[in-house]
């Protein structure tokens, strides 16, 4: 008699075989291929889709479940229950006020520290500054209704914005902050969006489950006459947020 090979999950060396089958269950929900209340495949088939063990898949769907993303029921399976993203609109005017507006009645920005650095040359290309210059750093994180949705770090000129970080911690706007410098209005000149895992931190200030999707957005914010003067990393969960460009 033949024995039927197991699944040795030995193909998706590399990143960890559950986040792998996790990833590929997001995809197949933001794609459309699943939709809200839509049962998953049983674990059998999915530990054949993927060529894994099932305690493999148990623990991918777990970790769906942490997010919200599945809901698992005794007896009868795992659920699509992703509750309706959020759509950030990046335009020429991007703000994160007016890009969630509509969609959540209390939005709020925490700082989580400012500092004063040297820009690095990745940030002085940015703000077309010499590398080296003095910048500030400022990191925060958004939430909408409460739930985080945003682990931001902007850097700015310290020499044409000395104290823009003092200021910031009393207005908690971006755009109020460059008026009080006589910016009336600023806007976005390139924008950038990628797609990786969080990091420890990222999980832990988003409250994510680990091997949560992040998407990345890098970009130059400019003032009217087209100079450089914000250069900020953007990190939305995939699961909770689409960027609409």
């Amino acid at each position: 008699m033949t024995k039927r090979p197991v699944p040795s999950d030995s193909h998706l060396s590399g990143v960890a075989i559950w986040r792998r089958i996790a990833d590929a269950i997001r995809l197949d929900i933001v794609g459309g291929k699943l939709a809200q209340g839509d049962r998953l495949p049983a674990e059998t088939l999915l530990a054949q889709r993927f060529a894994a063990n099932r305690h493999t898949v148990r623990r991918a769907l777990q970790a769906l479940a942490a997010e919200g993303v599945v809901r698992t029921e005794q007896g009868r399976g795992s659920f699509v229950d992703q509750a309706k993203r959020l759509s950030y609109r990046i335009g020429k005017r991007t703000r994160f006020s007016e890009g969630l507006a509509g969609q959540a009645g209390a939005l709020r920005r925490q700082v989580l520290g400012s500092r004063l650095e040297n820009a690095t040359a990745a940030v002085a290309a940015a703000l077309a500054i010499v590398p080296g210059a003095k910048v500030t750093r400022l990191d925060t994180v958004s939430s909408a209704d409460g739930r985080p949705v945003s682990r931001a770090t902007t850097w700015i000129g310290y020499r044409d914005f000395p104290d823009f970080a003092e200021r910031f911690a009393v207005t908690a706007s971006t755009t109020a902050v460059f008026a009080q410098f006589g910016i009336a209005d600023y806007t976005r000149a390139s924008t950038r969006i990628s797609a990786r895992h969080a990091d420890a931190e990222e999980t832990a200030l988003l409250k994510l489950a680990p091997g949560a999707i992040l998407l990345v957005s890098e970009a130059v914010d400019v003032d009217p006459a087209g100079r450089p003067i914000l250069y900020g990393l953007s990190r939305f969960p995939a699961d909770l947020l689409e960027l609409v460009v």
